[in-house]
């Protein structure tokens, strides 16, 4: 099975590749549903070009996966020289209409149908085969067993499922939410994520389930919404709304949900009201909970799944790395590449990875995919800092001759000091240690790497160490230095825009990553979705 990871931008592709992943997707600016991802854009095609090499059979697919409006339509026509940079294998699309065109500009890349065209049955897998799709990223909505009936329906069709990631409530992620709250379509890329935000439940004033209201909306009496719940939404207070049940065979509870009376109300935004309204079966609100099929390979291998998805374009890039990693490692595990024991450690890095509690969604029936989860996805780890390739040893030399240097400077002009201005020279150093940074200087069998710190990294700092084949190594004090390569001096202390360089005896990989503790992370529980 084919190993698909999220790629939000160049950086992220790389660490795609060099974790593991057979495979990528991408989007382009303006036609991706992640328009909040960075995406591809300018003369970036030259650095993808440069990874297909790097990586030879990796494959690069390219989500274009919006609902297209007219002037869209014009918008992608003209982009088609530009699209054309890119070495591109494959089309992710949802609307019909771009089909015919990228079939006439781009003959030799497979189409593949997004989960957005909410794919379910053999019949429509049928119709899409002979539209000219190869592949169907099937809506998150089918089980095993149906994905299994479509492929033995079906065998020359490839099938692509979503394993690991964020889910939405939407069906397939058709989701109006954001539009509604806020003017933000999820249908053209700026879904703001709605369905994690804070909510309370309220009713109309005065309102209860033996006295309905004739009006439509939310609020008859004219008074503010009431709390429905006797406190906050994850409180587990009972309601003080539901009053008896008169002669309808209705619930009290059926009675209040089905009246249309009901409404959310997000913390942020006290005053705005979103109406919800309850069928006859029961509905989850709002956030789902994580998908994740790690443990269930063999099922999808047996249901006939041609590609593991991993959502996550606007995930970071140490989600990105790990996850891939942990779905690579299992992976070979399973083709008797190598034993589970050596797989373990890394799949249970997965586990460190920001994440909502996890779900197998509906791949085993539907009682799963109802359970909701609040809070934030939470992390044990912060992801500190990125390695670069090897400095030159041309290079390596220039800093160290930079620290050199420094050290006479700084010798002499010490020297040629009297006494007393050596002792306050002193004194200053002292008191003011960030402005008398040492010199480094050279040690046995050291190399040098780019180090591009994303938080503070100080003395205090327990680093560790994730690279593709490394689970995590901790790191001395004693093992390296970060260095500023443009005078020589050794940190005390490092954070984003400091120009840096890591210098150390330990080999470090290429997509070598650095991660320290999250000191506000509490196991089990998990974070406010501010965060």
């Amino acid at each position: 099975m084919e190993l698909l990871s999220p790629a939000g931008n160049v950086d992220k592709l790389r660490y795609c590749w060099t974790y593991g992943a057979d495979a990528a997707y991408i989007g382009l600016k303006n036609f991706s549903l992640r328009v909040k991802a960075d995406n591809f854009h300018a003369d970036e095609y030259t650095a993808v070009r440069a990874l297909k090499e790097k990586f030879p059979g990796r494959k690069l697919h390219c989500a274009l996966n919006i609902s297209f409006h007219n002037k869209e339509i014009d918008r992608l026509l003209q982009d088609i020289p530009y699209f054309r940079e890119y070495p591109i294998d494959a089309f992710i699309v949802q609307d019909l209409g771009i089909v015919p065109i990228l079939q006439k500009e781009f003959p030799h890349a497979a189409l593949h149908l997004s989960t957005q065209a909410s794919c379910m049955n053999r019949e429509a897998v049928k119709v899409y085969k002979s539209l000219g799709f190869s592949r169907i990223v099937m809506g998150r909505e089918a089980s095993l067993d149906e994905i299994k009936e479509i492929k033995d329906a079906v065998p020359d069709m490839e099938i692509e499922c979503f394993v690991h990631g964020a889910m939405c409530i939407a069906y397939s992620g058709r989701c109006l939410m954001s539009a509604y709250l806020n003017g933000r379509s999820a249908q053209e890329g700026f879904c703001s994520h709605t369905c994690r935000w804070d909510y309370q439940l309220l009713a109309a004033a005065g309102r209860t389930a033996e006295s309905p209201s004739s009006g439509a909306g939310g609020n008859p009496s004219g008074g503010a919404p009431q709390n429905c719940m006797g406190g906050s939404p994850s409180s587990g207070g009972t309601s003080t709304c539901m009053g008896k049940s008169g002669a309808d065979t209705r619930s009290p509870a059926q009675l209040l949900a089905q009246s249309g009376e009901l409404v959310l109300e997000e913390k942020k935004r006290p005053g705005e009201y979103f109406p919800v309204y309850e069928g006859d079966n029961f509905t989850a609100l709002l956030s789902s909970k994580d998908l994740c099929m790690l443990d269930h390979l063999a099922e999808l291998k047996a249901a006939g799944v041609d590609s593991l998805k991993i959502e996550g374009r606007m995930k970071s890039v140490y989600y990105v790395a790990l996850i891939t990693r942990a779905y690579r490692k299992a992976l070979d595990a399973m083709d008797g590449k190598i034993s589970a024991e050596e797989a373990r450690p890394f799949t249970e890095e997965l586990f460190k990875v920001s994440h909502r509690p996890f779900t197998t969604g509906f791949y085993f029936g539907r009682e799963e995919a109802d359970k909701t989860a609040s809070g934030a996805s939470d992390s044990p780890y912060m992801l500190t800092a990125e390695a670069g390739e090897v400095l030159s040893p041309e290079a390596e030399a220039a800093v160290l001759r930079r620290g050199t240097e420094l050290k006479e400077r700084r010798a002499a002009a010490y020297n040629a000091l009297v006494p007393e201005a050596k002792a306050a020279w002193d004194r200053r150093a002292q008191g003011q240690p960030d402005k008398y940074l040492p010199p480094v200087e050279a040690h046995d069998g050291w190399h040098m790497y780019p180090f591009n710190a994303l938080n503070m990294i100080d003395g205090n700092t327990e680093l560790e160490l994730v690279t593709p084949g490394t689970v995590a190594q901790k790191l001395q004090q004693a093992e390296f230095q970060l260095l500023n390569p443009n005078t020589g001096e050794v940190y005390r202390w490092v954070c984003a825009d400091h120009p840096c360089v890591i210098y150390t005896g330990i080999p470090l990989p290429d997509g070598s990553l650095f991660r320290a503790r999250d000191s506000g992370y509490v196991e089990g529980q998990y974070r406010g979705s501010a965060r």
